[in-house]
């Protein structure tokens, strides 16, 4: 027998559960259906965010600089440690506790709101006059009926073509998070956001690292004075960084993976490591979905069509996240998962593509927001720009990280603010009162005037603000 309800969402990764929290408050009847499972079997909702993206790469990340802060900084601090060990074994158990505890709050959340929640695939099964029949198949096999439908079952790694995960010498984002030991010798394919902070994790513990891009140009949708400051301080750590690559045949053994690849020079070459993340762009997932069994429009990439308010072409289907065009980013899914929801109660929901922060978690940090110089230059918009460096500012000095800087972009006739770009420390927090000034439509001269905190990281905001119109108080 069929279960009835106003809304069910397919997917409870960062899109998902958002969207079914923010129906079940505004009183719709709501059933969220999620068939990721943690090591013992049971439930794991939040999708790749929180069980092999964001948040596990985070705690890695944050126990890797533990390490390389003891190992290399505490000295300069008076602080003596003696023989520091890693134990990658007790590194990967924090992480799975840390996803665990985000895959519960879910759980939690989910009881709080009265949102009823399915462990398995959910997928069409079919229309009818208004409304969807939704299958579940898993351990429990169900039918749910509902009026609106909201897709958000995010996206999968891209594999090279011909080269399989196998998950133990070449891994997606889900096998480099799982690696047992400190490889001696590891390469990435693709220098982006998954790349950059993976290659950083290995490469902190005592890896050799090296990180193919077949792009002639290091992050070519960040700021290109921000990139070339950020390639800088990887190249002065040691994570190598090769451009303009072609990758030819990659051959599989069973100790270590062997890459050919023809360098920017036109060289051949060959690189043999323990392991190989292949990181180069993710793919939508609608296979499963029977999409066809309901008329779902996909395009050339099965990504789900929908218009700029998340509409598919099917009456009360909506999709959101991964699935869909835009960034594939866990915050724009989170965004659009709460404007559907609205919609769906006659609200107006919003979403500024504009205004989405983007963040790279390496060290030094990167994050922006708006657009590049160069997007202004290509435009023709006339700008001014100011930037502030870390290494004017004293609570980087007390850090110990003055690597990077802030930099404005303001509209040269109306000074509005049309994009900020951050490398340094903590660049992911700094970049929250750029996106707050740009949602406002702030100005350049807005930011400079509100008082900072001092001694502060955020001081360099206000100082790169104040560049704009040259006049910076402490450079």
């Amino acid at each position: 027998m069929s279960q009835t309800f106003d809304v069910v969402v397919i997917g409870a990764g960062p899109g998902g559960y958002i969207a079914a929290i923010r129906a079940a408050q505004l009183g719709f009847k709501v059933a969220c259906i999620d068939e990721w499972k943690n090591a013992a079997g049971g439930p794991a909702p939040g999708g790749t965010c929180t069980n092999v993206g964001c948040i596990p790469s985070k705690a890695l990340l944050q126990s890797s600089e533990h390490f390389e802060h003891a190992t290399h900084h505490f000295a300069e601090h008076g602080i003596s440690t003696g023989t520091v060990k890693m134990d990658v074994a007790k590194m990967i158990a924090r992480k799975d506790t840390v996803v665990k505890q985000n895959n519960d709050g879910i759980l939690y959340l989910f009881k709080k709101n009265k949102v009823t929640f399915f462990h398995g695939r959910g997928s069409f099964a079919r229309a009818f006059e208004g409304g969807y029949e939704v299958a579940v198949t898993g351990d429990k096999p169900d039918t749910l009926v509902a009026k609106q439908v909201v897709v958000a079952t995010g996206s999968s790694a891209r594999a090279l073509p011909g080269v399989a995960f196998d998950e133990v010498n070449v891994l997606s984002n889900d096998g480099a998070l799982r690696i047992g030991a400190v490889p001696k010798k590891l390469a990435l394919i693709g220098s982006g956001v998954i790349g950059l902070e993976m290659g950083s994790v290995w490469r902190r513990l005592g890896a050799e690292v090296t990180i193919l891009e077949g792009l002639p140009t290091f992050l070519g949708a960040v700021d290109e004075q921000i990139a070339k400051e950020a390639k800088k301080a990887f190249d002065k750590q040691g994570l190598k960084i090769e451009l303009g690559v072609k990758v030819g045949e990659v051959k599989v053994a069973k100790k270590g993976v062997s890459v050919a690849y023809t360098n920017a020079k036109g060289e051949a070459q060959t690189l043999d490591v323990d392991k190989l993340i292949v990181s180069i762009g993710r793919v939508p997932n609608t296979n499963g979905l029977n999409a066809e069994a309901v008329g779902l429009k996909l395009d050339e990439r099965g990504a789900i069509v929908v218009d700029e308010e998340c509409k598919t072409n099917l009456p009360g289907v909506w999709a959101v996240g991964d699935v869909v065009r835009g960034p594939m980013l866990a915050h724009k899914a989170e965004e659009e998962g709460v404007a559907v929801a609205e919609r769906m109660a006659g609200q107006h929901g919003h979403v500024n593509f504009n205004t989405i922060p983007w963040v790279i978690y390496t060290s030094p940090e990167i994050a922006w927001v708006g657009r590049t110089e160069q997007q202004l230059k290509a435009d023709g918009v006339a700008y001014k720009a100011g930037t502030f460096p870390f290494m004017a500012n004293g609570r980087a000095r007390a850090l110990g990280d003055t690597t990077g800087m802030v930099k404005f972009l303001a509209d040269a006739q109306t000074d509005e603010i049309l994009g900020v770009h951050i490398v340094g420390p903590m660049a992911s927090e700094l970049i929250s009162e750029a996106v707050v000034a740009m949602e406002f439509k702030a100005s350049a001269e807005d930011i400079a005037r509100i008082c900072h905190a001092h001694p502060s990281l955020s001081e360099a905001t206000k100082e790169a603000a104040l560049a704009v119109d040259k006049r910076t108080l402490n450079f």
